[in-house]
């Protein structure tokens, strides 16, 4: 019966079929890779990053000043930004390709910017203004510094190479 083919596909058919259908999955969800990279990554980086500032504020602050224990604290952040980057990338096996790791260094920047402003200039009582201008000069500018590495970290970080 020829015009019975029509109705059945062959089991070559039907795996090419499904992978095509894979390939189209996986392009149209890498976007969203890196997105919740960039998520995994805010998360862990200001997870860890409260715990430092209480540190910072409850011992450091009193003893040594505002800007010496934020200059304290930064190396912290700094290698807390790298490990985070590093094992984000590794658990999600983000691609080496420039623009979803740039995607997640910039959703994580987005989000901590947003969580910052949002909470803790609540927390604070202070208005965007207010913040900006009572920022020390030295290690607010390390700050920005940290937020630029922060956001570029993922793109900087590069894949392990197979032995």
């Amino acid at each position: 019966m020829p015009g019975g083919n029509a109705m059945f596909s062959s089991p070559d058919q039907n795996l090419s079929s499904h992978d095509n259908q894979a390939q189209s999955l996986d392009k149209s969800t890498s976007p969203w890779l890196s997105v919740k990279a960039g998520l995994l990554y805010f998360v862990s980086v200001f997870g860890v990053g409260c715990i430092l500032g209480l540190i910072r504020l409850l011992w450091l602050a009193p003893q040594f000043g505002t800007r010496m224990a934020e200059l304290l604290e930064m190396p912290l952040m700094l290698v807390v930004i790298i490990a985070a980057a590093h094992w984000v990338i590794q658990r999600l096996a983000l691609p080496a390709a420039l623009w979803p790791r740039l995607t997640m260094g910039l959703v994580a920047l987005g989000c901590l910017l947003c969580a910052e402003w949002g909470l803790v200039l609540r927390l604070r009582g202070l208005s965007m203004v207010d913040y900006i201008a009572t920022r020390d000069p030295v290690s607010g500018t390390s700050y920005y510094i940290v937020l630029c590495l922060f956001a570029v970290m993922p793109w900087l970080i590069s894949p392990q190479k197979a032995p």
